[in-house]
């Protein structure tokens, strides 16, 4: 059951990466955005680290204070729920 947490997060991770770089590339291409709740959702689902980690690998909303205090709250979070799932499960 522990692996297959693992493999959920690690999932969720690369896809909030791969959202807030497939944004970038959006935004300068003048293209349709991914909106900002997506993003909040994927981080709130388990993925901030990964949506933490491409905002400030790809520079990307980093002048937002919604995403530059939000993101770190909800990965403390994510990182409560993950110790308390793996304590539980194994």
């Amino acid at each position: 059951m522990t692996i297959i947490v693992f493999v959920y997060i690690c999932i969720l991770n690369l896809v909030g990466y791969g959202m807030m770089s497939n944004d970038k590339r959006r935004a300068t291409r003048n293209k349709r955005r991914i909106p900002e709740r997506n993003l909040f959702m994927v981080a709130w689902l388990g993925g901030a680290l990964g949506v933490l980690t491409g905002m400030y690998q790809k520079r990307h909303k980093t002048q937002h204070t919604t995403f530059t205090a939000g993101i770190p709250f909800i990965l403390l979070v994510n990182l409560f729920v993950y110790g308390f799932v793996i304590v539980k499960l194994g």
